[in-house]
């Protein structure tokens, strides 16, 4: 199962590392999706050492290939926000299927794979759960600060009380520990009081 594991990884990776996006971390240029892919590991680890094999493969896949399907390609509001995130949720679980099916996986674990990429029954089912726990901390530590620059303060809180409102109460304790600056602390304050 871990050669499996690994050679999904691998191939996952490889599929992320052709993002001509790039972000700069650690004084080294980086695949955007790479870079997010890796990340989503790290934190899981972190998170839930024990997270199965599903919920670590759907997180190291969670934005695969997304440049693929570029924001603008749909109005630019709210609706064509939500048609957006949408297809990419079939997009993300059907190019992981592909990966999985390559590597031999069974159909349950494709299967729950896909489910957990398309955020079904969250807030009900554990794993779901726990991977938009991941999705949020991720967001929160490595994305946040830089997007707080982009909006008006009163945007930002809408966006950390919606992201908050998906988190679990162990998502909730994880964040609270997370290296904010006092910028980023006072509109956490704001936002949850």
């Amino acid at each position: 199962m871990k050669d499996k594991f690994n050679k999904a990884i691998e191939l996952i990776d490889y599929a992320n590392s052709k993002d001509p996006n790039k972000e700069l971390w650690q004084d080294k240029e980086h695949p955007k999706e790479l870079l997010y892919g890796i990340r989503m590991s790290k934190t899981l680890e972190d998170f839930e050492p024990n997270a199965s094999e599903s919920v670590k493969l759907a997180a190291r896949c969670q934005h695969i290939c997304r440049w693929e399907i570029p924001r603008d390609s749909y109005e630019m509001n709210k609706v064509g926000y939500l048609k957006w995130r949408r297809y990419l949720y079939k997009f993300h679980a059907e190019k992981a299927s592909e990966i999985l099916t390559e590597v031999g996986y069974d159909k349950a674990i494709i299967d729950n794979v896909k489910f957990l990429l398309q955020k079904k029954q969250l807030k009900k089912n554990v794993e779901t759960q726990l991977l938009e726990d991941v999705i949020c901390l991720v967001f929160l530590e490595h994305y946040f600060s830089k997007f707080s620059k982009k909006y008006t303060e009163e945007k930002l809180i809408d966006i950390l009380q919606k992201t908050w409102g998906k988190m679990s109460k162990k998502g909730h304790e994880a964040a609270l520990k997370l290296n904010f600056s006092q910028e980023e602390a006072t509109l956490i304050s704001k936002a949850l009081a």
